[in-house]
């Protein structure tokens, strides 16, 4: 049982090292790296989609960490990086969207039409006229009817 759990602990230390990013990559200010590492967890990988880049295993995920790497390298601000990758992919990137007019029709809209179908069938069932009595005739035909039927 002890030699099944070192062997689990083994693997997992294995498998912990094989997911962490290669150290030649890292930047060598920790400064640097903590905040591409802060980047990379508000940035969407484009391939998962439910995945920020710092989590993903994918190509363009790895070639999206070296781009904000080398913005930093730059100088540029976590405002300016987003901002580019936002210009270059689309607001989609971005795990955390931005507070716009665009976002708010988004999310608001079908809220909105929920209100509006709501509000025009009320409207319609409250100003429907009630169904007219039955004509003379009508009312014959009906009882002539439903004599045939009783017997």
């Amino acid at each position: 049982m002890r030699r099944a759990r070192l062997l689990i602990a083994a693997l997992a230390g294995v498998l912990s090292l094989a997911a962490a990013s290669d150290p030649a990559e890292r930047l060598k200010d920790p400064a640097q790296e903590a905040q591409a590492r802060q980047i990379f967890r508000d940035v969407r990988c484009l391939v998962c989609q439910n995945e920020s880049i710092d989590d993903s295993e994918a190509e363009l995920a790895h070639d999206l960490r070296q781009i904000v790497r080398e913005q930093i390298r730059a100088g540029k601000s976590s405002a300016q990086i987003k901002a580019f990758l936002t210009e270059r992919y689309g607001e989609f990137v971005l795990l955390t969207p931005s507070f716009s007019a665009g976002n708010l029709a988004l999310w608001a809209g079908p809220f909105l039409v929920v209100i509006l179908g709501g509000a025009l069938l009320f409207a319609r069932l409250r100003n429907r006229t009630p169904d007219p009595d039955l004509t003379p005739l009508e009312a014959q035909r009906l009882r002539t009817l439903s004599e045939d039927e009783t017997r």
